[in-house]
């Protein structure tokens, strides 16, 4: 509905689909009651208005229907927007159980991602359709927050955290990547793009690029170029700590 045009961009997540219907439901409601109200008032105001100079009012000491109907009514419709708005809320922050993980970085101004096999890139991330890919993000500076419009997505970017957010692509295309909180003087010069690609166009693509080899092979890499291994020896004869089996304790 609308799709392309700026107040309502086009959908191309699985999950645009269920937030625009929230929110048209959200709008239509807002509309309904707004002139029902509007129109309540402007008809009693002349109905009920004062037809004489001296002519009083009779008193009205309430009425049991009247009020269980304007109790009721409002609960019932607040029910519905709290349920269909949690079950929204939280298909979008538990993302699937096998997703392609990519660690994001925000700092002033450019978005930095990695994925698992070494492949980096700076405003631009390219991912598979049809695939769920989760985000795993931290700042090196200030509060950032990922929002891409086609795929009704937006999350904090925290520096000393990590936050996390999903989305799976439905169409292959490029669409606009915006940092959503203010950041900085060039706040709005942080931008990027997702390059949504067929299946086997992105494995071309990864392969392409992935020279690197995985994270850990990179860390071991950077860990023996800095002599690291010098003070962390495995034999607890070094002046530092012993680092193996670490992963994942306190």
């Amino acid at each position: 509905m609308w799709s392309g045009t700026p107040l309502f961009p086009e959908s191309a997540s699985t999950m645009a689909s269920r937030v625009d219907a929230l929110y048209f439901f959200l709008l239509a409601l807002s509309i309904f009651f707004s002139l029902l109200i509007a129109g309540l008032i402007v008809f009693y105001a002349v109905k009920y208005r004062r037809r004489a100079a001296d002519s009083v009012g009779s008193e009205i000491h309430g009425g049991l229907v009247l009020e269980l109907t304007w109790t009721i009514v409002p609960l019932l419709i607040t029910m519905v927007i709290f349920v269909w708005g949690a079950s929204v809320f939280f298909a979008m922050s538990r993302p699937p159980d096998e997703t392609i993980n990519i660690y994001v970085v925000g700092k002033q101004w450019m978005w930095k991602f990695q994925h698992l096999d070494g492949q980096r890139e700076i405003n631009e991330l390219h991912v598979p359709v049809g695939r769920p890919v989760k985000l795993i993000m931290t700042s090196e500076d200030v509060i950032h927050d990922v929002f891409v419009p086609a795929f009704r997505i937006k999350a904090d970017v925290v520096p000393g955290r990590y936050t996390h957010l999903w989305f799976q692509s439905t169409k292959p295309g490029r669409y606009r990547l915006f940092c959503a909180e203010y950041c900085g003087t060039k706040h709005s010069g942080m931008i990027g793009q997702v390059v949504v690609m067929d299946p086997s166009e992105y494995q071309t693509w990864l392969s392409g690029g992935a020279s690197e080899g995985s994270l850990a092979s990179a860390g071991a890499k950077l860990f023996q170029d800095l002599a690291c291994n010098t003070c962390h020896r495995p034999d607890a004869q070094g002046r530092g700590p012993v680092l193996e089996g670490l992963l994942a304790k306190r």
